[in-house]
């Protein structure tokens, strides 16, 4: 995607997903509507059940709305070929799973290399590319590790090393905290902050609201709408002081545990 675009980097537009008919529909998401601009980290908090994992899979075109629009930097996922949204998928937008999402046959290095490699870079430049993503989230020197010879926190690292490389304009990152400590958790959420400063648009779903506060700003979600905000115009940063309390208003209980979203 050009890198010359202005407008946000993600815009929901009208966003509905619903699952099942008649009777035994369930609608996950209902008329949202969120922009993300480029150099912005938005957070999204709610309780389990609310939509911040259909949130995330809808704005990265991992699932298409039942109604409503997603414009990534100016396209329309909807009008795209499948292989179209898959090279977009894989050049444009980083993604952060709870479950890690890592190939268990390759290295810590070559999980990350892959979508470089995919998109027609040289291994060797991959490669390259990959320490240096690796070290920046304090792995450094572990990029020949298998997954299986890695702590979850070791493992979850080393998937935001590979939503962070390349020229991805947006990253996605649902939980990204949850499988390490606290100490970890400030250093990923550091770099999840600087990649935003640098210039990429994120949204981070998390049920801490002291991770909240790296955030530009907080929406919050229950029952599938948009229920709270705050930071945006008039206040920059969200307050960490006020996070909590915001967050209970929202219905979102510290320290929950991570379900459906």
């Amino acid at each position: 995607m050009p890198n010359e675009w202005v407008g946000p980097v993600v815009a929901l537009r009208d966003l509905t997903r619903a699952y099942g008919n008649g009777e035994a529909e369930v609608r996950a998401l209902v008329g949202i509507n969120l922009e993300v601009a480029a150099g912005e980290l938005v957070a999204v908090m709610g309780p389990s059940g609310s939509g911040k994992t259909t949130l995330l899979s809808l704005a990265g075109g991992l699932d298409a709305p039942t109604s409503g629009n997603v414009v990534v930097e100016g396209v329309h996922l909807s009008e795209l070929s499948r292989r179209a949204l898959a090279r977009l998928r894989r050049t444009s937008i980083g993604y952060v799973f709870q479950d890690y999402n890592l190939i268990p046959a390759l290295t810590a290095g070559e999980n990350v290399a892959l979508p470089l490699e995919l998109d027609g870079m040289r291994a060797a430049r991959a490669r390259k590319l990959a320490e240096r993503a690796l070290e920046e989230v304090g792995l450094g020197g572990l990029g020949r590790r298998f997954p299986e010879e890695m702590s979850g926190g070791q493992r979850q690292r080393t998937a935001i090393a590979r939503a962070l490389i390349g020229e991805r304009r947006l990253v996605l990152a649902d939980e990204p905290t949850g499988a390490l400590d606290s100490q970890t958790s400030e250093a990923v959420l550091q770099v999840l902050r600087a990649r935003c400063d640098a210039g990429a648009a994120g949204i981070l779903v998390t049920h801490e609201p002291r991770y909240a506060a790296y955030a530009d700003r907080t929406v919050y979600l229950r029952d599938g709408k948009v229920v709270g905000e705050i930071g945006g115009a008039g206040e920059p940063e969200p307050k960490a002081a006020q996070a909590p309390a915001a967050a209970a208003a929202a219905g979102v209980a510290h320290g929950e545990a991570a379900g459906e979203r």
